[in-house]
């Protein structure tokens, strides 16, 4: 709830109160604390990291949501916490299974080479090199080109710019519903390029150890005091955050950077978009399935398996010794089948019997992604007025790329507003 501002702030308070200890959260709180702000980081768990969650089973580390990140996310580069934080490459390119056969679909950086092999189900030589020279073009695009573009939805422009429909359906599809979390592309098209722009431009990746590293690797940087856990905000003003125990806590400002349906309870009136349910659903294997660990896609679409990642064969450390993680997607609920299902499904993703493969766990959210449809605004304002702010990925794109600059955003408003040494301002980038 929304309250008047206090006519007085109370002195020897933090400058600024921020709300939800996700990445959009810390992002804003390193960013203020950088430029020298007391600042108060309230977060309603016991931990930071929002839906960036880790957990260990049975010697797994197991990512409670679809956290696969991209070597060309600027801010990864920006924030000092993550320049030497380890990452673990997945091999370029994918593996498609179409037509019951599977298929390796190169790098898109290897610009003399055409893309994917004469068997790959998407096209004709021309339409690979095509293709490949389409991503090219993407990759040197700036971000301000894009998003000035005619915008449609991603499946609108698929079909819209003449590439071959098998083309699209042996790749393009498959490969843009895994990287949005949306089934049926209706995304933006400026926000389909953009994630087809980093694919061309970078390495998909995970967090060595497990999503929980980013977060934790920000909250670790901030000044010690920083973080109140246990501590939920039931209503703020300008100047002001009152807690679920009856603290009130006096500040300078105030940033809600909690999911976007919390922000929606705390600021009446904020739109808060609709959502994309993902299952996230993890295995242990005896034995690594492919010989390289690369991104597995479902061209068909026979099965409830939208993609699949060998997670253990990417990053050693989420398995223990004599044992590998299977991590796959499900964009929407668990399927009717269960586990059942989704082994079966397996199988003719990897091409080998899934009889021994255990299930660790099932993680199922209905907000897992924000929805961003067509017309998509990429800068959503995070100023409300002078005191209050807000951020999270809803405000930008709906990746980790989006939450820490949405983050960056709001703090740099803060400083503006405040008079105080400015960070530096937001550069283009968006996805």
């Amino acid at each position: 709830m929304l309250l008047p501002a206090r006519r007085q702030p109370v002195a020897g308070t933090a400058d600024v109160i921020v709300i939800g200890a996700g990445l959009a959260g810390l992002s804003a709180a390193h960013h203020l604390a950088h430029a020298g702000l007391t600042v108060t980081v309230l977060e309603a768990a016991e931990r930071a990291g929002g839906r960036m969650v880790t957990e260990t089973v049975d010697g797994f580390r197991l990512d409670r949501g679809p956290q696969l990140l991209n070597t060309s996310y600027p801010e990864l580069l920006r924030l000092p916490a993550f320049r030497s934080m380890p990452l673990a490459p997945v091999a370029p390119g994918a593996l498609v299974r179409a037509g019951g056969r599977g298929y390796r679909v190169g790098d898109p950086r290897g610009r003399r080479a055409v893309f994917g092999s004469a068997r790959a189900p998407i096209g004709s030589a021309l339409d690979r090199a095509r293709l490949g020279a389409t991503l090219n073009r993407l990759a040197t695009t700036p971000t301000s080109r894009i998003a000035a573009r005619p915008e449609t939805t991603a499946a609108q422009a698929l079909t819209a710019r003449g590439f071959a429909p098998r083309t699209v359906e042996g790749f393009l599809r498959p490969l843009l519903s895994a990287l949005l979390c949306d089934p049926e592309l209706t995304t933006s098209s400026r926000v389909a390029d953009l994630v087809l722009r980093g694919f061309a431009r970078g390495r998909a990746c995970l967090p060595a150890g497990g999503a929980a590293r980013l977060p934790d690797r920000l909250a670790a940087g901030l000044p010690p005091g920083t973080l109140r856990f246990g501590a939920r905000a039931e209503q703020v003003a300008a100047n002001a955050v009152f807690t679920a125990d009856g603290a009130e806590l006096p500040c300078r400002a105030v940033v809600v950077a909690t999911d976007a349906r919390a922000a929606g309870v705390l600021l009446p009136g904020l739109r808060v978009p609709a959502f994309h349910q993902v299952t996230v659903v993890h295995h242990a294997a005896p034995v690594n399935p492919l010989r390289d660990p690369v991104l597995v896609l479902d061209a068909d679409r026979s099965g409830p398996v939208s993609h699949s990642l060998p997670a253990g064969a990417v990053d050693p450390a989420r398995a223990p010794a004599g044992r590998t993680l299977i991590t796959s997607v499900v964009l929407g609920p668990p399927p009717d089948g269960g586990d059942k299902a989704i082994r079966a499904h397996l199988a003719e993703l990897y091409d080998t019997p899934t009889d021994r493969w255990e299930l660790l766990a099932r993680y199922s959210d209905p907000d897992a992604v924000p929805a961003m449809p067509a017309p998509h605004d990429l800068r959503r304002p995070v100023r409300l007025l002078a005191g209050l702010y807000v951020c999270g990925d809803h405000r930008d794109t709906s990746t980790v790329q989006g939450a820490l600059l949405s983050g960056r955003r709001a703090a740099c408003s803060v400083l503006r507003d405040l008079a105080a040494p400015a960070a530096a301002a937001p550069g283009e980038e968006a996805a």
